[in-house]
């Protein structure tokens, strides 16, 4: 049996805001369809290293390498052709439009019709938009979406306007995945639905993903591995069990009612 490909690999990652260095000398390293978890206290760098990930901030310091090619500094654009893609903290949908609508935003390298084709709606044109549709509602399908399409963006619940962002995200045909908070303000039932939709997409897919995450019984029961950052530095990174019994991570972050609930 192969050994399972590297698909992000970052090296002495650094980033620093007004003088103050807001990550330092992040290292990890994560593996095709691996979920591996990042978390942390509130403001200890968790989403900065997203945002550098994905070409939000270009890093002080440092390498980021997916696929074993080097990503750093790109623009976020050209870090989505490459294979990443992201959910935030905030939804980030386009209200007003539909769910089918929203989806087939990401499939924009699927647009090979020019202005000719729009304009006098020729064969090509209907057909192309007819593969994105079809796709779309592919993506719409695993996440039990489908049946909402043609909903407003904005009326469907908390619950679904997340799982309408992963989606998206899948429509990308991306590398790695990263989810930041997607518990997030949701209740017991719709993160119970959040975790088999992850499990869903990861047996279907072979998905890599990194998530964020303070609901720490989805992190302990999902995350094959987990790491640990601390006003930006690394405290610790094992398994869920190694993690949820470690003294620095218990005082920095977890509390003692993690050591109960592993």
């Amino acid at each position: 049996m192969s050994e399972r490909a590297i698909v992000l690999k970052t090296e002495k990652l650094g980033m620093m805001f007004g003088g103050l260095k807001a990550v330092n000398d992040f290292n990890i390293e994560i593996l095709e369809g691996e979920l591996v978890g990042l978390i942390g206290p509130n403001g200890s760098g968790k989403t900065t290293v997203f945002n550098m990930l994905t070409g939000l901030h270009i890093p002080f310091e440092g390498e980021i390498y997916l696929m074993g090619k080097r990503i750093t500094g790109m623009k976020t654009h050209k870090i989505i052709e490459q294979g990443i893609a992201r959910t935030f903290q905030n939804i980030r949908l386009f209200g007003e439009m539909s769910v089918l609508e929203n989806v087939k935003t990401s499939f924009t390298k699927d647009v090979k019709y020019n202005l000719f084709d729009t304009m006098f709606r020729t064969p090509k044109y209907f057909q192309i938009e007819k593969d994105i549709e079809d796709k779309a509602m592919d993506c719409l399908r695993i996440v039990h979406l489908d049946d909402k399409a043609a909903f407003q963006a904005k009326s469907l619940p908390y619950g679904q306007q997340r799982k309408l962002e992963i989606a998206r995200a899948l429509a990308t045909d991306m590398k790695l995945l990263l989810l930041d908070e997607p518990a997030a303000g949701m209740n017991p039932t719709e993160t119970s639905e959040l975790i088999a939709c992850i499990y869903d997409i990861r047996k279907k897919f072979n998905i890599t993903i990194f998530l964020i995450e303070h609901d720490m019984s989805l992190v302990m029961k999902i995350c094959e591995r987990i790491q640990v950052i601390n006003f930006g530095n690394t405290i610790a990174h094992g398994f869920p069990n190694e993690i949820a019994h470690n003294p620095d991570v218990i005082e920095a972050y977890l509390g003692e009612e993690a050591v109960e609930n592993a």
